[in-house]
């Protein structure tokens, strides 16, 4: 089912193994960033694709970077909602206002703001021809993330939720809507949170004994997105060595 797909947060770690994979099935990507305006620009280039700014909890910069997507590559085909933020470990008793509205406007908001564009998009009930949307969620989701970040847990539960309703929502319309949880994986949010070492601490502790690669994220993605789950839909798939 290649065409065009769109990533958000796609500069780096997941969104850019997934870009790349993309690329070399034959879609063609749009590449989402905030401020990686180098990382982005130098991976569409690679993969042939185009590379777009915009803050997904902004609803203008949401409306922009779809209308830019159409102008520069088509219809699109494929939403692929994994912008997302985490931060310093921290207990409930010590989260702030403004980092939960971020942690919220951001992961759950943007995805939001994203999947209804592409609806608009995709719908059958809007004149499209169907499509695809893969949500990012967490395992976080599952156990909470005590004494971390239960903010950011309850932020990829939410995006659960927005799977399940959206998928019963859309499904005869022609889009399907399904989500990744990935476990613990090597990629540059763990520095941002604070914690470099995280991935390979605690992804020590899995049943596989190790952290996950980028690349088997996108290797999910990417199969959610095919025709060979055509008949997958509302879906929450657990990519996480077991934990």
């Amino acid at each position: 089912m290649a065409g065009v797909m769109l990533i958000t947060g796609g500069s780096r770690g997941i969104g850019a193994a997934t870009a790349r994979l993309a690329a070399a099935r034959g879609y063609k990507v749009c590449i989402n960033y905030t401020a990686a305006r180098e990382a982005a620009e130098s991976l569409a280039r690679e993969i042939g694709g185009v590379a777009v700014r915009a803050d997904v909890s902004s609803e203008t910069d949401v409306v922009n970077l779809f209308q830019a997507c159409d102008q520069r590559l088509g219809k699109l085909k494929v939403l692929v909602n994994n912008a997302g933020i985490v931060d310093v470990s921290a207990r409930v008793d010590e989260l702030t206002a403004a980092r939960i509205n971020r942690m919220f406007a951001i992961n759950v908001t943007g995805s939001f703001l994203c999947a209804r564009e592409a609806v608009k998009r995709m719908s059958k009930k809007h004149g499209g021809g169907g499509g695809s949307i893969v949500n990012i969620s967490s395992v976080a989701a599952r156990i909470g993330s005590p004494a971390m970040y239960v903010d950011y847990a309850a932020s990829k539960a939410a995006i659960d939720t927005l799977t399940l309703g959206l998928s019963k929502e859309v499904g005869a319309e022609g889009i399907r809507v399904n989500a990744i949880r990935p476990g613990v994986i090597r990629t540059e949010i763990h520095a941002s949170g604070g914690d470099p070492e995280r991935a390979e601490r605690i992804g020590a502790s899995a049943p596989l004994g190790r952290p996950g690669e980028a690349e088997e994220i996108a290797r999910s993605i990417l199969w959610l997105a095919s025709d060979e789950a055509s008949y997958v839909t509302g879906a929450i798939l657990d990519v996480s060595g077991g934990r």
